[in-house]
């Protein structure tokens, strides 16, 4: 019995000072469960089908640790996970390690860019939705990127004014391509205005393409002004691309804000960006999206979206977005409705 106790206040007295740690320290588990049931079809193309579909669903875990000085160590394990199948990598989302303090931030791992962040902060309907930036602005998914081997700066708010900075390092470098990403942004909040200039890079790729020699940028101005329960939004892009014409694309929603219910409105178009040596008609699409959205608390809302694309015959809007997945050929013009509920905690 005495061999018990003593193995016993042994234990206590490692185990005290790591709860005692985290108690100063404290970890986070957070997380979001958003799930839609959509009807969804191409008119003039046999693809009308139900599904049930997973809106970016995460769980994550975040803490930090006092360093004294003004300065913080921090980490973040963010992972994806689809509550109506079996998918997902351990960490794959927002990952990262890094300090703070009040010369800002500074981390490495796996993060959204700069350019995904500042464009997607006047989205109302998440770059993945069947109405989200992605279907026809941020190069339709190719410039709202979660890159991996990064190395990011966040500068600490100056009166409003804020930037980030991000490099990609060279793990990727093969015998004859070396594809590598950079992004930059900087951005103005002060109460209802919020502006932002966005510019990133994507070096020896075409697409997520290995491809020497080849390049693309891309530059995003918008913001959003909110008057009472209304807010305005909207935006303007351009990309540069090897080989390529010049790709515009723009877009202007409105939120109206009544109690707990939410009208939205966006439209989108994009136009241009073919191959210099293409005949056919240049690609245009359109898109108009609708929803209404009912906001029970600060963690919970469910939404119903309309959405209608509209593309020429040799555009796509909606492909490779993943709010349509493979249901899309170029000359498609898909239209759907998704109901959601979304939590968060």
């Amino acid at each position: 019995m005495n061999k018990k106790l003593i193995a016993l206040a042994i234990a206590g007295a490692f185990a005290a000072p790591v709860a005692m740690a985290q108690t100063a320290n404290p970890v986070t588990l957070y997380g979001r469960v958003h799930l839609t049931f959509e009807q969804v079809e191409v008119k003039g193309q046999a693809s009308k089908r139900t599904r049930i579909q997973d809106q970016a669903s995460l769980l994550g875990v975040r803490g930090t640790e006092d360093l004294g000085g003004g300065t913080k160590a921090f980490f973040q394990l963010e992972t994806a996970f689809n509550p109506e199948s079996t998918s997902g990598t351990f960490a794959g989302r927002n990952s990262g390690v890094g300090f703070q303090g009040g010369w800002g931030s500074i981390l490495m791992g796996r993060w959204d860019t700069p350019f995904k962040v500042a464009t997607g902060a006047i989205d109302p309907f998440g770059d993945v939705t069947i109405a989200g930036i992605t279907m026809a602005n941020n190069d339709q998914g190719n410039f709202d990127r979660r890159d991996p081997n990064v190395i990011q700066y966040w500068s600490p708010n100056w009166g409003g004014f804020a930037f980030r900075a991000m490099f990609q390092t060279d793990d990727l470098k093969g015998a004859t391509t070396n594809p590598r990403d950079q992004s930059y942004s900087g951005t103005f909040t002060r109460g209802p205005v919020y502006v932002y200039l966005t510019w990133e890079e994507h070096k020896d790729q075409a697409g997520s393409t290995a491809t020497s020699g080849s390049k693309e940028e891309g530059l995003s101005v918008g913001g959003s002004f909110a008057f009472g329960p209304v807010k305005i939004a909207g935006n303007w892009q351009k990309y540069e691309k090897t080989a390529r014409k010049d790709k515009e694309s723009w877009l202007a929603n409105v939120v109206w804000t009544l109690g707990n219910n939410q009208l939205i409105y966006q439209y989108q178009r994009s136009e241009d960006g073919q191959l210099n040596t293409s005949t056919a008609a240049a690609p245009k699409c359109d898109v108009n999206s609708a929803a209404w959205q009912y906001n029970f608390s600060r963690r919970t809302f469910t939404q119903v979206i309309y959405s209608k694309i509209k593309n020429n015959d040799t555009a796509n809007c909606g492909s490779p977005g993943s709010g349509w997945g493979g249901l899309l050929s170029p000359g498609g013009d898909p239209q759907g409705i998704s109901i959601g509920l979304r939590h968060v905690f």
